[in-house]
């Protein structure tokens, strides 16, 4: 049965209820109420949110020539920009300069040598000068030569004190409400919901697994080197300073076969970056459904899409087009996006 049928089933039901109280004492008319919650509150009345429902609905009724067991019900989702923001740079960054900066008492020679006197000095100007090499350099000086219980509390820590540079507030509060909600939609119905990003994979652990209801084994991200140092009965992972894997790209697909071991049903991104798992979920003999986030809304988020320096969304949204994946249009399909703005 599908959800836009459900309101006339109730009108018919309110109905005979009412027409059965008139028959057994004429003298009175019963009002019987009937509430349909919406799975998607935050979501405004559309094509979009009206695919979303109705593939739930499709895949989750065993009467359906499109039915999905539940075993096989895997939804992954992207995370920088797809269930939180990503501007004016990824959040990760943002803690990374912040930690260069706590360290950088113990290394100077850092004032005079980049990129480590780009990040001191806030000179983002210069962090893109340094590309893709200095960039790994601020990571892993931030990142490695602690404990992996180490790292995940200075994580914890940055995240409930540093505020946004240009929203001014809490970082884990510019999650997206919308976002929330399908997340909890879905697993209401059975789906296994995982998160398959680029981003460090302890850095999402120590900030995200509460926030969107995902146990830490099922986050899926970037890794660098560790090992294992038994320290006289007192055992520890040590990060070191070398990248282990790449999540993104190519390396989502491979990386979902590798750990997850099943094929997703569902995808959800934003980006070039995760056109090949939408590809990879394209692919599945079930019923799939491939959902980009399009950021349109220059008000309320930011608006940026083909020319972005993050979150490029180009070939993506060709094929998204081309092949009838779902694209939301934030203007349009988000009644807000913050859930501080539901306050």
């Amino acid at each position: 049965m599908t959800q836009r049928y459900l309101p006339i089933i109730i009108v018919v039901l309110v109905s005979l209820i009412t027409l059965s109280a008139c028959q057994n004492n004429p003298t009175q008319t019963k009002v019987v109420e009937i509430k349909v919650t919406d799975p998607l509150p935050s979501w405004n009345d559309g094509d979009t949110k009206q695919a979303i429902i109705d593939y739930v609905t499709s895949v989750t009724d065993k009467q359906s020539n499109h039915y999905i067991p539940i075993e096989d019900r895997i939804a992954t989702f992207d995370n920088d920009g797809n269930l939180w923001a990503e501007q004016p740079a990824y959040f990760q960054l943002f803690f990374t300069l912040n930690r260069i900066k706590e360290l950088a008492a113990d290394h100077p020679e850092w004032k005079t040598e980049q990129p480590y006197k780009a990040a001191i000095e806030n000179d983002m100007h210069e962090i893109a000068k340094q590309g893709h090499d200095g960039l790994l350099k601020l990571v892993m000086a931030a990142h490695a030569g602690i404990s992996t219980v180490e790292f995940d509390a200075i994580v914890k820590k940055w995240v409930t004190t540093e505020m946004h540079p240009t929203k001014n507030v809490r970082f884990d509060q510019l999650v997206y409400q919308p976002m929330l909600e399908l997340l909890r939609y879905l697993r209401d119905n059975d789906f296994q919901t995982y998160i398959v990003s680029g981003g460090g994979v302890d850095f999402m652990r120590a900030i995200v697994t509460e926030i969107y209801g995902i146990p830490s084994e099922k986050i899926l991200g970037s890794r660098i080197v560790t090992e294992f140092q038994y320290n006289d009965g007192d055992p520890k992972i040590i990060r070191l300073p070398e990248l282990e894997y790449n999540n993104d790209k190519a390396g989502k697909p491979l990386n979902i076969q590798k750990i997850i071991g099943k094929k997703t049903v569902f995808a959800s991104g934003n980006s070039d970056g995760d056109l090949q798992m939408m590809q990879w979920t394209a692919s599945n003999d079930y019923e799939f459904f491939n959902l980009y986030l399009h950021h349109t809304d220059s008000v309320r988020e930011w608006a940026y899409d083909r020319d972005s320096h993050i979150g490029r969304l180009d070939k993506g949204l060709d094929q998204a087009i081309k092949d009838g994946w779902t694209v939301i249009d934030m203007e349009k399909d988000w009644k807000v996006i913050f859930p501080y703005e539901l306050d």
